[in-house]
């Protein structure tokens, strides 16, 4: 059942297959802006169909909230969703309390919680036991939340992410998996180039 947790715990979770629950996602954005985070985020985000209105992240781990919220509120007529992972969520997890003291109502985050630190060798993440995103989120002023662990709740989750007023945040406790890397380019002025294009503030 969706709904706005109180604890963390993968025994809540079926650990949820990540590429082909992000790429139903996508296929609901509406529109949206897509901030996707560093690895695996921005891996599936593009296997899932490549738009320019996606901003890829190389290099930047522990910006991806930071980035959205600029977006967003640069943007303020535009939805922005943010995809990142647990372990990057957690590098800057003080973005989330400017979050919700700006509150953009025009954003929203899910992190891909896959309990692990899977892109510096798959050691077993603080969101594993412990640690309850949701309810951190919510401590620091997003009323918004949202704990997904099942693959059918996928349209619950893109009506949340897609369509509610904003800041919001969602978790998603997926699998640690072997996707094969689907990469965008490599070259950052370009990827933002893009983006301004199809933002319509700079002419291609």
């Amino acid at each position: 059942m969706s709904k706005a947790s109180s604890s963390a715990g993968s025994t809540r979770s079926n650990k949820i297959s990540r590429r082909p629950f992000v790429a139903r996602l996508m296929e609901q954005r509406n529109g949206a802006l897509i901030v996707p985070g560093l690895g695996s985020p921005t891996w599936d985000t593009f296997a899932s169909g490549d738009t320019p209105e996606c901003l890829y992240s190389w290099g930047g781990m522990g910006l991806a909230v930071s980035t959205a919220l600029g977006i967003a509120l640069a943007q303020p007529k535009k939805r922005v969703t943010c995809i990142t992972g647990d372990g990057e969520i957690m590098m800057g997890i003080g973005t989330l309390a400017v979050v919700a003291d700006q509150a953009p109502g025009n954003l929203s985050i899910l992190v891909l919680d896959n309990e692990s630190f899977g892109e510096t060798g798959r050691q077993t993440g603080l969101t594993s036991n412990k640690a309850d995103l949701t309810a951190v989120a919510r401590g620091f002023g997003i009323a918004h939340t949202m704990a997904v662990t099942s693959e059918g709740e996928v349209d619950a989750l893109a009506d949340f992410l897609f369509h509610k007023p904003g800041p919001c945040l969602a978790v998603a406790k997926i699998a640690l998996t072997e996707d094969p890397w689907q990469l965008p380019e490599k070259n950052g002025a370009a990827i933002a180039r893009r983006f301004r294009i199809a933002l319509g503030i700079e002419q291609a």
